[in-house]
């Protein structure tokens, strides 16, 4: 008996590491692409410049790129991609549905749309025609917070009243649903977009596109606060997320409240998706691949899972931004169409193989 359980004390710990290793390995690349993301643009800045100024030195010029545009635009990169990528873990274990994701169930469509109502119509933001490279301001971000929090609640509610209303309707059938929202706030940015001046109108557009650039430190640090907190939330239930992957009836028996469960984890999704949402405009996909691609490295354990997927979403968004501002630089494409071409296969992917979960515990 003590041969067995010292085999399988060694079975698990070789279980344990091979998770740990495939999480430090997406930490150590995202550590790198940021780097490399710090360095590159239109005023190079070697490894050694980068260094010396995060340490204190450097010139005039590299703190002033470096400080006050790359590292802003990097933070914001690996905050906003890990916030939709984490709550996607969690959203397709609490609703079962391995195409769930802010932006396929509307969600971030509907941030998207309660943040412009917020920025145009109650003066939440304001428009900087003399800037390109961030062509509206946030000047009350809580205001703006509020109101996509209230926009993705919307469709939150909509997508959870839909999965416990019809339990038969499949995954597919919600993210038809989530399809159905999606052209429903689409409207209403329309709407709001016919009823506003140009000006408006272009910062509307120009905000839906998706950009880093835009971001300061201040809004940086609120985005730090909810990443931060939303993971300690997702890690705190990684124990019921584990046991709903078996299935709600089987959770119920092993003593998780499913229904709470399930009501607040898509609570904090949709509201710490809004947040992302309301400061950089509608980011796609970027959720939708992170935990697909984690679960073939470290399977379903939520443990692991939802730090893991947190890390590549900051990975992908980082390049994603990086070739946006560097492939026919100096023209800065719109990130949302970069991350969009990159979900897109992924999307098609899971739809063709029955939207099956990949990866074991």
């Amino acid at each position: 008996m003590g041969r067995d359980n010292r085999f399988q004390l060694e079975a698990y710990r070789a279980y344990t590491r091979k998770k740990r290793l495939a999480l430090l390995a997406a930490a150590a690349a995202t550590v790198v692409v940021a780097l490399y993301a710090a360095g590159v643009g239109s005023i190079h800045l070697s490894l050694g410049e980068i260094l010396r100024t995060l340490l204190g030195g450097g010139g005039q010029q590299s703190r002033a790129v470096l400080l006050g545009i790359r590292l802003p635009r990097v933070a914001s990169g690996i905050l906003v991609g890990g916030i939709p990528a984490a709550s996607a873990a969690v959203m397709q274990c609490v609703l079962q549905n391995p195409l769930a994701s802010a932006s396929t169930l509307g969600v971030s469509q509907g941030a998207a749309f309660g943040a412009a109502v917020g920025i145009v119509a109650l003066a939440g933001g304001s428009v900087n025609s003399a800037s390109a490279s961030s062509a509206v301001t946030i000047t009350s971000p809580f205001l703006v917070t509020l109101c996509a929090f209230v926009g993705g609640s919307i469709s939150t509610v909509a997508v959870i009243a839909i999965s416990c209303l019809r339990r038969d309707i499949g995954p597919a059938g919600l993210v038809l649903a989530g399809v159905a929202l999606s052209s429903l706030f689409s409207g209403g940015s329309t709407l709001l977009q016919y009823f506003a001046d140009e000006t408006k109108i272009g910062a509307i557009v120009f905000w839906t596109f998706g950009s880093l650039s835009g971001t300061t430190w201040r809004e940086i640090a609120i985005l730090l606060v909810v990443f931060l907190a939303s993971m300690l939330f997702f890690l705190a239930n990684r124990w019921n997320y584990n046991a709903l992957e078996s299935g709600p009836d089987t959770a119920a028996s092993l003593g998780v409240a499913t229904r709470r469960v399930m009501l607040s984890s898509m609570l904090v999704c949709s509201l710490a998706t809004a947040v992302a949402v309301s400061f950089v405009g509608i980011i796609s996909f970027v959720g939708l691949i992170a935990p697909h691609i984690m679960r073939r490295f470290v399977g379903g354990d939520h443990r692991y899972l939802i730090p893991s997927s947190a890390v590549l979403g900051g990975l992908l968004l980082i390049l994603a931004d990086t070739f946006a501002r560097t492939v026919v630089s100096p023209v800065v494409l719109p990130i949302g169409a970069i991350t969009s071409f990159l979900g897109a296969p992924m999307f098609l992917i899971l739809l063709f193989q029955g939207g099956r979960f990949h990866g074991t515990r």
